[in-house]
């Protein structure tokens, strides 16, 4: 297993997510890629809006931009090699189309406990990602 892709998404919890793997590259020698797909928002899909909502869009991108580096740098310093990647789109598209582009071997996600009544109405991310993706994916439970 040469190259994992990791999904982020920012849920305050992550860091499980990062350390568990951490832990799957280091023992098979892989690469990580940490991804986060942020979807479009409409001022960068053509709306011309406000410049203060423009602006303060661009800096939520960058703070999430930063925040993948930091993970990215810190899992560097320990011995593996990683690269953070921001990319707008759709969920679970975006992370499918990457993991090909990439050649990844493996996605990790996270997963999160939700109610019955809200399972019964939406079908988690990493749900969608198992049922679409040709690459295995290994998912870990966030609470």
């Amino acid at each position: 297993m040469k190259s994992i892709l990791v999904a982020v998404d920012f849920n305050k919890i992550e860091q499980l997510l990062i350390d568990k793997s951490f832990q799957m590259a280091n023992a098979f020698d892989s690469k990580l890629w940490f991804i986060h797909a942020d979807a479009p928002k409409p001022d960068f899909a053509g709306y011309s809006g406000p410049q203060s909502i423009r602006d303060s869009r661009a800096q939520e991108l960058r703070k999430e931009h930063k925040l993948l580096e930091k993970h990215s740098s810190d899992i560097k310093k320990k011995g593996v090699d990683a690269t953070a990647l921001l990319i707008q789109g759709a969920t679970v598209e975006t992370i499918i189309k990457e993991s090909k582009k990439l050649n990844v071997d493996l996605i990790i996600t996270g997963h999160h406990d939700h109610s019955f009544f809200y399972n019964m109405l939406n079908e988690s991310v990493s749900a969608k990602i198992i049922k679409n993706s040709k690459i295995p994916v290994l998912y870990f439970p966030l609470g």
